[in-house]
């Protein structure tokens, strides 16, 4: 069916495959249906697609490179802490030793929740269970001070909730997957040696205390204004929010020297403290820690375990089956130990010839995108200055880190322990470490990404771009296809993290990483409207069973269509060819996904889903017109007033 208007996306269901489309009419669907239609999701998988087939042939390769280590078939190579790695993996794919243990490595940390006799217990006791890794309602953790980049500050919050987003309670849906979990959290409950009726009555109580935390929380949407989390206030003004909960000893015994301010990432919850914190609700906030305990822990344990706190997750996003014990094992270690094994992992796959040219690509890119703020016709000459200072102070990762963080050495695995053990030990000795930073200097060198990871990221404190080696391969990136489609690609990806500098979260920072306005009046208003015209243009647009919410993905949405912008013109540069990039661009967001995994990530994340990444920004670009002859009566046709341009 032709549409013979503007129309946000194209005509037909991205959800759909028609290998009749053509490209003037739905750009996603012409290059895409073929694969969707064919396309089948592993069974232990929410999705497939581009990046999950990149994400699978990078795992591929560091399982099979692990499961040799093990074996002794490989030495493990001479990797500062890998080996460390390796020991950990061995642990986690013993399962004969792990099914033979069962429940006995939890039994003295479950007995431990299990003992708090009262409010005035869990007070004296909060901070030493936050150090020893328990879930606690209010989260604290140390990270650069948004306004002085030079040193670090305590920020605090409120914990997750078991489903995705606060927004998820009010779903049709939120019952049957409470429910799921409660059944789930009993059996395994029962399975650590906890009679029926006390496992009963500890998950009442805990999805109880779950569903109070989810009306003072924030949503996605909320979490999605990046600054929106910079609410610095004063210790004393902090703990006098506090009615019976002991802010002050929790504090003092978390850090060694307390500072003079705290950030309140989340101020709506801890206005609402004493609601949430008191003595009335103590027995649902010890139900509610020994739910997330007996949840998180049991990955840890025995194979029947893991089967018995499969359930829910199979509910929240449709997997049909659990990972293979050793996927299992290998995620495990590379969680523990993810910037070492991304070292290995670029030293080994990722070549210095890519590296260089992949870093040129970025220059060229900031090049163009120096151009376009020169060029721009909406902002003023003082604000033109500003952004291109920050844009010539960023500060560029490539491939994977020359050193690693000191964490990694005060990690230890010990194979006389149990899994469970050592997870523990490693996990207390990171938020040690975290803690640790408040009085220390900052460390910008630390990479926000591991090596080995499919993905790229903007990190606004530290003005810098991250592209770790695992992103850096076709159909990314290759050497030996065309320029366009490498802009199309890693140029695309390229200029949409530049574009993070630039977006609504990312505007609000300067050159240092400081959350400072460097913008004049106007120009700001006209940067809101045009923001604000994103997220309308995406609002409400309808995948599958679920409606984006165009604020929740507005930042994302804008560095889409700013970075596509940049690459269309890099490659005008390079001379590409531009139907090579836009079908690239369309290829390189190719996903099919269960529909539950679907609604699960429009509740929770600040990306759009990939199939809609692909033709508003194209829509937005006249080169896109121009390289296919989209006339004015194709499904693919925004009108020119209709087109956005931010960057």
């Amino acid at each position: 069916m032709r549409h013979y208007f503007s129309v946000r996306g194209g005509a037909g269901d991205l959800t759909k495959p028609d290998v009749n489309t053509r490209i003037q009419d739905n750009l996603y669907l012409a290059v895409n249906s073929k694969w969707l239609s064919e396309a089948k999701i592993p069974a232990d998988r929410t999705s497939t697609g581009v990046n999950l087939i990149l994400d699978m042939k990078i795992e591929d390769r560091m399982m099979k490179d692990f499961a040799d280590f093990a074996s002794g078939k490989k030495d493990v190579p001479a990797v500062k802490n890998l080996q460390k790695s390796v020991d950990l993996y061995k642990l986690a794919i013993d399962f004969g030793k792990r099914n033979k243990d069962q429940a006995q490595p939890i039994q003295k940390d479950l007995e431990k929740l299990a003992s708090l006799k009262d409010f005035a217990d869990l007070n004296k006791q909060a901070a030493e269970l936050v150090q020893a890794g328990f879930d606690f309602p209010i989260e604290a953790f140390v990270s650069e001070d948004m306004k002085d980049t030079s040193h670090y500050s305590l920020y605090l919050n409120g914990s997750g909730t078991f489903l995705p987003d606060t927004t998820a309670y009010q779903t049709p849906d939120a019952e049957k997957l409470l429910d799921t979990l409660a059944k789930q959290s009993v059996e395994l409950f029962k399975k650590a040696g906890v009679d029926e009726d006390r496992a009963k009555q500890w998950t009442k109580d805990g999805l109880s205390f779950d569903r109070k935390l989810s009306k003072v929380v924030k949503s996605a949407e909320e979490w999605a204004d990046y600054a929106g989390m910079y609410n610095a206030i004063s210790l004393a003004d902090f703990e006098n929010k506090f009615d019976q909960f002991d802010i002050h000893a929790f504090l003092e015994k978390l850090f060694e020297k307390l500072p003079e301010n705290v950030v309140m990432a989340e101020t709506r919850f801890f206005d609402k403290i004493n609601e949430v914190l008191n003595e009335d609700n103590f027995d649902e906030i010890k139900g509610w820690m020994l739910v997330k305990f007996i949840n998180s822990a049991a990955g840890y344990l025995s194979q029947d375990f893991r089967k018995a706190a499969f359930p829910f997750r199979q509910a929240v996003y449709g997997v049909a089956e659990m990972p293979s014990q050793e996927k299992h094992a290998y995620r495990l270690a590379d969680a523990s130990f993810d910037e070492v094994d991304g070292i290995y992992y670029g030293q080994t796959y990722f070549g210095e010839d890519a590296k260089n040219d992949v870093i040129s690509m970025i220059k060229n890119m900031l090049k163009v995108y120096e151009e376009r703020i020169q060029n721009n016709t909406w902002l003023s000459d003082d604000t033109k200055k500003q952004a291109i200072v920050k844009l010539k102070a960023l500060k560029l990762k490539v491939g994977y880190p020359e050193k690693q963080q000191a964490i990694f050495d005060r990690l230890q695995v010990d194979p006389t322990k149990s899994l469970y053990e050592n997870e523990v030990k490693i996990t207390q000795e990171k938020i040690k470490y975290n803690f640790e930073k408040l009085n220390q200097p900052v460390d910008s060198s630390v990479w926000a990404m591991a090596g080995n990871l499919n993905n790229a990221c903007y990190d606004p404190q530290n003005n810098d771009l991250t592209f770790p080696a695992g992103i850096l391969q076709a159909p990314f990136y290759d050497a030996k296809q065309s320029r366009g489609a490498n802009y199309g690609g890693i140029g695309a990806t390229i200029g949409h993290e530049v574009s993070h500098a630039f977006d609504n979260n990312g505007a609000q920072f300067d050159e240092k990483g400081n959350l400072k306005n460097w913008w004049t009046d106007e120009d700001y208003a006209e940067f809101n409207k045009r923001t604000k015209a994103v997220a309308d243009i995406f609002d409400g647009l309808q995948y599958g069973p679920a409606k984006l919410n165009g604020k929740q993905v507005v930042s994302e949405n804008i560095a889409d269509l700013s970075g596509l912008s940049c690459a269309v013109d890099a490659n005008k540069l390079d001379h590409g060819d531009m139907q090579d990039l836009f079908k690239t661009y369309a290829k390189s967001w190719m996903q099919k996904q269960r529909p539950e995994a679907i609604t699960a990530e429009v509740q929770s994340d600040v990306h759009a889903p990939q199939p809609t990444r692909v033709n508003i920004p194209s829509q937005c670009q006249d080169a896109f017109y121009e390289a296919f002859d989209v006339k004015e009566t194709d499904g693919m046709w925004l009108d020119p007033k209709d087109r956005i341009q931010i960057w």
